[in-house]
């Protein structure tokens, strides 16, 4: 008898620990942002005749204020200058927000645009800000894209898996596709 209500306890409480909720994914309390150090402020790739380059302009910014974040896509082939062509940016800035375990997606338009890049001359842009949400979105989260989407980061250890997505075409109408990857990390504290 006494193992059967053993049993049947312990069976109702793995059923109590399984029926947890959604709010643990909000709560903010996956981790401590003193459990994460930053890597890497600056990462390259090279691939055929394109160097991308993602750069934090700092190892930590004050929260609530904006991140300093930028991509570079140079050419270093053998013509002076070349077209690519793009979505609305050939620049990606996706990232995650390690503490918090949320992934910040980051959308696009779609147009298909054309930019020259010249031999030695980066293409530069600045991150500006993203996030989506829905109304169907827990509070907490909804407010926490509110802040990136105005570029006011919250506390938090970010990773950016930033790329460039692109591809060029010959004359005769060969394309060739590109998408350079590089990760960097950052934090946003109290000060």
């Amino acid at each position: 008898m006494k193992f059967y209500n053993f049993l049947l306890f312990s069976l109702m409480l793995l059923m109590l620990t399984a029926c947890g909720t959604d709010e643990e994914t909000y709560s903010g309390t996956t981790a401590s942002i003193d459990d994460f150090s930053v890597k890497n402020t600056e990462a390259s790739s090279t691939e055929g005749d394109f160097i991308y380059r993602l750069v934090s302009e700092k190892e930590e910014y004050e929260s609530g204020g904006p991140v300093e974040l930028y991509a570079e896509l140079e050419y270093i082939g053998e013509e002076d200058s070349i077209d690519i062509f793009h979505a609305g940016s050939a620049f990606f800035f996706p990232m995650e927000e390690k503490t918090r375990g949320y992934q910040l997606d980051y959308p696009m338009i779609e147009p298909l645009l054309t930019t020259t890049l010249t031999k030695g001359e980066p293409l530069r842009e600045q991150y500006a800000g993203s996030g989506a949400y829905s109304d169907q979105d827990d509070d907490r989260y909804i407010e926490f894209m509110k802040q990136l989407t105005s570029n006011q980061f919250p506390r938090g250890y970010y990773v950016v898996n930033g790329y460039a997505d692109f591809f060029t075409e010959t004359a005769d109408g060969a394309k060739t596709n590109y998408e350079i990857h590089a990760e960097i990390d950052f934090k946003v504290v109290d000060k």
